[in-house]
Parts: structure tokens; sequence; C-alpha cells
């Protein structure tokens, strides 16, 4: 695939592109084998062992610094106000990771709005914490996959909204004697009162660490304050210690709920459990069952972590009026369940491009375009695994409107047919369409929400392991048949991904649904290199850099 010297150089004078990412994958999956066996057969010091041979070693140690340079907040400083933006300052702070002497600095407070209007507070640590964080969570996460929930999708490798939501369809209609009541679970300020003794006594890690993270503070209005309860909304490993902090209420739950005969016939309480993070629902066959049976497990459950239901929001709901649950509604009409968009994110995601329009009056169409399509199609994405073509076909309409007026507004004293023909063009069967030529003489245009085809989602296996061998096969053939059906690729990128078997030939790390990828060419351009497929290879963006800087030869 490239060309490599003769021998490798000591650790130490590794530059950040001459890193083998394939070698460093390999290296610290090995590991997190055998901290998630050691923990499904109960072996406690081999988990200590292997968490310590991974959080020191210079692989995982680059992974993490690739993980947090290589998202969304890379550019988000800390208290201390230092980001790693370049290759240098990457390789500095590999060698900077070292527990001795190491003390995180205080969270930076801001706070960013909800849907309801109030503010949510969040806690951004510096690069370096950051960075601690992901390495730990390495170490975590096999541990966590392995005690999880069998029904807990929130903030888990391979497992996402779309698995929950097929799972109330599964548990609320899959069958004709299915449950007929939902308790929908809301737990108060779930991050911010987690206690910290249930974390220091259950979480199988460093604890002179985890209690250095847990007691850090945060500065706010250049004030430092205290942090007694809670784990910081913006740390790394802070998904990981509240999914840890939840887990075992559905076992619980099926300890005391187990389906058993009755008179010499079947009887079931049809309680089911379904959690994404700190939302979940729990069905029963009737409401006091729910309420007097089901309400105080839980609240004895959660009372021992520091954490309490909201009484306001927690309630008992029949499956005829219908629940809102992840953005969704699930409702059974004349005995059939159905799933559809909910009318609070309708309106939140059409308040959203509201704003856009209105901030942009005086913007060139083919740039309001441009801001306007990621959000319409993400969004037309996000529920393409439900019943929501009538929905798209509303909002597509709505949409319409609102540009309307726009356009009116741009030109007051023009006809109908003069602002028509300078906006809106025909476009196959389609006369209305919202649309601009740009300079370089394409037609930009607004994307159709009607024109996502649904999709039915297959849901991940309960059971399933990402952490166990017996499940690598499964996991790969879905992450390879999850981006193969990605609807944001077009069927150019497809067939490179079917060549590549869904894979970077760099490091050969298979690409996922959250992972951006660069086109490489494997004759440059300036060298004659024509576009065609045959001369295209699909690399995640720091392979890329890497193979320009060594000069790699791509095959």
């Amino acid at each position: 695939m490239k060309a490599k010297a003769d021998s490798a150089p000591p650790h130490s004078e590794i530059g950040w592109h001459q890193i083998n990412w394939k070698k460093a994958h390999q290296h610290v999956r090995r590991l997190q084998l055998r901290i998630a066996k050691a923990t499904r057969e109960g072996r406690q010091r081999e988990i200590k062992i292997f968490q310590r041979l991974l959080t020191r070693s210079f692989y995982a140690k680059a992974l993490a610094v690739k993980c947090v340079t290589e998202n969304q907040g890379k550019r988000t400083p800390g208290v201390d106000g230092a980001t790693w933006p370049t290759p240098e300052s990457k390789t500095k702070a590999i060698s900077s990771l070292k527990r001795r002497g190491y003390k995180p600095l205080p969270l930076r407070r801001v706070h960013i709005p909800k849907s309801n209007g109030k503010k949510r507070p969040l806690g951004i640590p510096t690069m370096k914490d950051r960075v601690m964080q992901a390495l730990y969570n390495l170490a975590l996460t096999p541990v966590a996959e392995s005690t999880a929930d069998r029904n807990s999708y929130g903030f888990r490798p391979g497992r996402s909204t779309a698995d929950a939501i097929e799972q109330c369809f599964i548990a609320l209609g899959g069958h004709k004697n299915c449950a007929q009541w939902i308790l929908e679970g809301d737990i108060k300020a779930c991050f911010d009162e987690i206690n910290h003794d249930w974390l220091l006594d259950n979480v199988p890690m460093d604890k002179q660490i985890l209690r250095a993270w847990l007691k850090a503070g945060f500065i706010y209005r250049k004030n430092l304050f205290p942090t007694n309860a809670g784990t910081p909304q913006g740390g790394v490993i802070s998904p990981t210690l509240a999914n840890m902090a939840l887990d075992g209420l559905e076992n619980l739950l099926r300890a005391k709920f187990y389906e058993t005969t009755r008179n010499g016939r079947w009887f079931s309480h049809k309680v089911n459990f379904v959690r994404y993070a700190d939302d979940f629902i729990v069905t029963g066959n009737s409401p006091e069952m729910l309420e007097h049976e089901v309400k105080p497990i839980i609240r004895e459950f959660l009372a021992k972590r520091g954490l309490s239901l909201s009484e306001e929001k927690t309630k008992i709901t029949h499956i005829e009026e219908g629940f809102d649950f992840l953005g969704q509604n699930v409702r059974k009409y004349n005995g059939k369940i159905l799933i559809k968009p909910s009318k609070k994110n309708i309106n939140s995601f059409l308040d959203k491009l509201r704003k856009i329009i209105a901030k942009n009056k005086t913007a060139k169409q083919e740039n309001l375009i441009g801001i306007l399509n990621p959000v319409i199609r993400g969004w037309a994405n996000f529920h393409r695994h439900v019943v929501a073509k009538e929905t798209f076909k509303t909002v597509d309409s709505l949409i319409w409107k609102r540009l309307w007026r726009w356009c009116k507004r741009r030109h007051p004293n023009k006809g109908t047919r003069w602002i028509k023909n300078k906006y809106f063009k025909c476009i196959d069967t389609r006369n209305w369409v919202f649309a601009a030529n740009t300079a370089d003489k394409r037609t930009l245009k607004l994307y159709d929400a009607f024109s996502t085809k649904i999709q039915r989602h297959v849901k991940v296996k309960a059971e399933a392991n990402p952490f166990d061998p017996k499940w690598e096969t499964y996991f790969e053939e879905r992450y390879y048949l999850k981006i193969k059906k990605h609807p944001m690729l077009s069927k150019r990128l497809r067939t490179l991904l079917n060549r590549q078997e869904g894979k970077c030939p760099v490091c050969e790390q298979p690409f996922t649904e959250k992972d951006k990828w660069n086109v490489h060419h494997v004759i440059h351009v300036t060298a004659g290199g024509m576009d065609n497929l045959d001369n295209l290879r699909l690399l995640h963006p720091n392979c890329h850099r890497q193979v320009h800087t060594q000069k790699w030869t791509v095959r």
C-alpha cells in the first residue's frame, strides 16, 4: 500500500505524519479485546493490568490526540486558551501525556440554549485534559460495553437513536399482545447530580485520575467554583461515566418482572426498558403497576447514585394517546403503531429555518441555498427511518412559502412572474424549484425533503458487543452496509467505497457515518492524473495528509 522505511525510529523521534496508524489501531484494539474478555470473566486484576498497559501505550496516546484534534471541538480552547492545530503540537502533546504529576485544570463554563428556551451549562476542559480523558476512555469503554444494559443506545459504539426507536416499535407494536402503557422517565439534571462517591466506588478505572477530574471545578466569569457532584457535560469521558451509572436498571426490572405461568397459562407483565443516555421509557400492562411497582424500583435505583426522577416530566401514557421520544412521536392508530416526527421537533426545525432566512435577507440566493441545504438534508435523513413522507411534504410547502416571502420582500415593485423567473426554475418535472446559477455555471437547487427515501432501519442486536471477537464480523458488515446506503453519498463515492470494501486503504479502518473523507488521486493531477475511478481513492483526512507528507503511494 505504501513505502516504508527499513527500520522504524524510536517513538520519541516519530513525527505526527510518521505514525503507523494501522499498527496503532491494531495495538489498541488488541488490548481493548483483552480488557473486555477479562470483564466478561470477572477477572478484576487483569482488567487493571491491561488498562494500565493501554493508558501508557504510545499508540493509545497518539489515537487519543488524533480523536480530540480531529473532532468538531478541535478549535475550542479551555481555560488556558491552547489548541493543537499543527503536527508539531500534536507530536509534543503525545509525549506530555503522563500520569505522574498530572493535575487537570478547571473547566471553562459556558451556557448553550435548550429547546425549551432555557440554557444548559457546558464545561469545556483544556485540550490536554480532553486528550487524557480520551485516553482513559479507550481503556474504560470495553468494560462499559461488556456490562451495559441490552437496550441502552446512547453514546455507545455501533448504536444510534434509530436503534432505540426501532426497539420501541418492537416492544409496543411487534405483536398483538404487546404492552399498552408507557412510563416516560425523565431524570432531573442527570449529568449535574451523579454522586461522586458512587462513581469512585463502582467505575473500574484509575481512582486518582477520576477523582481529579470530578473535583477539578469550573471557572465562570473569572471566578472558580467547586464541583461536588456530577460529570461535566463537555468532557470526553462523561457520557461513558453516565452510562455506567445508569446501567443495571434494565436487569433489575427483568429480575423483578420476569415471565412466568399462572394457573397453567403463560403470563407476562410486558415490562420492556429502552434507554438513550438519560431518556428512557418503561412499558407495562397497567398504569397501576407502573405507578406503584415500577416507579419505586427506579427511584431507589437512582437514589443510590444521587439522582431522582423529575415528577413534573415523568408521566404514564396510553399508547393510543402517544408519546414523544428522541424527536419522534410513537402512537397507535386503530390498532396499528405508527412512528412519526414529533410536533415539537418539527416546530423546532422550522423555527431554525425561519431564523436562518431572517438573518440572510440580503444574501445571495446561492449563499442562502448553501446554508439551508445541510440543515434540511440533515433533518430529513434523521427522520428517514419512520413514517415521515407526509411530514416532509408539509415541511417543503412551509419552506417554499417562507422563501416566496423572502423573494417578494427583496423586490416589492416587481410582479409575480418576474420574481418567479428570477428565483425559481423548472427542473425535471418540477416547475417551482428554488434554484440559482453559480459562477461556475452549475445549477444549485434547494434540497427537497420529500425526495428523501424512507428506509426501514435494521436494529442492532441487543446482545451485540463490539469488543467481543464473535461479533466482529457482524459489526464490520453492519458498518459497511450503513455507509454504503448513506443518503449523502453520490453514486461515484458509493462505487469507490464498494471497491475499497468500506475501508481506508492507509489505516485499514472502516469508514463510519460520522467520518469525513478526502478523495485522493493515485497519479496526481499535476502529473497528468485523471478523475476516472481507477485513479481515485477515499482516505481519512489525516491519512490523506500523511500520504502527501510522506510521499507514499496508495494502490
